[in-house]
């Protein structure tokens, strides 16, 4: 009888302005939100919608109250305001097949591959380090220019027996491809239940739960976490208010001689991210940049000794 029980689903549906597409998809995935995909008719690409797949168990109407204001604030920084979300509800239907077919191994710099767990490693791809992804049915990775700009950013960082911060974790990749690169230890901690989930989860898959702790909570429970000790490298891929807002924390996480990578902001919002961080006494350079994506790399402020 148990086979016969059919599951449903909410479905998400909005149409996102142009400018909130990519950070959209980029916070659902973040959140564990997987099932997510782009739909439009080819004969009008520019009305696009974006519709997001949630089991009906583990979505109740605090939980989609608490996501939809989640969204609402990704507007904010743009100045922008969300289109109404609708929600209704289907049943389970075979999506796998369609899904996974769009899931392929995504290369990223010159070492790493985001690999859906199901996949065999491409040959063409056998000399990366694959970093396995299994977010069960899903249209595809989406990966955000942020999130890129730090992997490729971590690859050109010593991190053979580091310990690694991750503040705003979200799904846990950024931490989880430290360790595949040679950080000995990641403490980890994200303000949204899903995303602690979502990183406990990939650590799991990727071997890495004995050396990745997550906890909930900002940078006061990332501190605890790391009980009494600070961190070889600080990541910290957030929009920039919140960057701004958590600098004052920064010194307490990343040792005196430590390296913070900081993401998640748009270019024209480097100049008073940066002269912000100076004040708090760090030296910032704008490492890399991505269409309007920016990241930059912070340490402290050496003292000259006279």
């Amino acid at each position: 009888m148990a086979d016969s029980i059919q599951l449903s689903w909410w479905c998400l549906e909005l149409e996102p302005p142009g400018e909130l597409e990519e950070s959209l998809t980029w916070r659902l995935e973040s959140l564990g939100i997987q099932r997510v995909a782009l739909r439009y008719r080819p004969e009008e690409p520019q009305r696009r919608t974006l519709v997001a797949w949630l089991p009906q168990a583990d979505w109740p109407e605090t939980e989609r109250e608490r996501l939809a204001g989640a969204l609402v604030e990704m507007a904010e920084p743009f100045g922008l305001s969300l289109p109404p979300l609708r929600w209704h509800l289907q049943p389970e239907e075979d999506w796998a097949r369609s899904w996974k077919q769009h899931w392929q191994p995504d290369p990223v710099g010159q070492n790493l591959l985001i690999l859906p767990a199901w996949l065999e490693q491409p040959p063409e791809h056998a000399g990366r380090q694959a970093l396995l992804i299994d977010p069960g049915s899903a249209f595809g990775t989406g990966s955000h220019p942020t999130t890129r700009l730090c992997l490729e950013a971590l690859e050109q960082i010593p991190l053979q027996g580091a310990l690694v911060a991750d503040l705003g974790c979200g799904s846990g990749i950024l931490a989880i491809a430290a360790l595949a690169l040679g950080a000995r230890e990641a403490v980890a901690s994200d303000t949204d239940t899903l995303a602690v989930r979502a990183t406990t989860e990939n650590a799991s898959l990727n071997e890495r739960a004995e050396s990745l702790e997550v906890v909930l909570g900002s940078a006061d429970a990332l501190g605890k976490l790391l009980q009494g000790r600070r961190a070889d490298l600080l990541l910290c891929n957030i929009l920039a208010p919140v960057l701004s807002e958590l600098t004052p924390r920064f010194e307490s996480l990343l040792t005196p001689d430590g390296v913070g990578l900081l993401s998640g902001l748009l270019v024209d919002q480097v100049e008073p991210l940066q002269h912000h961080l100076e004040t708090h006494g760090w030296d910032v350079a704008l490492a890399a940049d991505q269409g309007r994506w920016a990241l930059l790399k912070i340490h402290r402020k050496r003292t000259l000794v006279t």
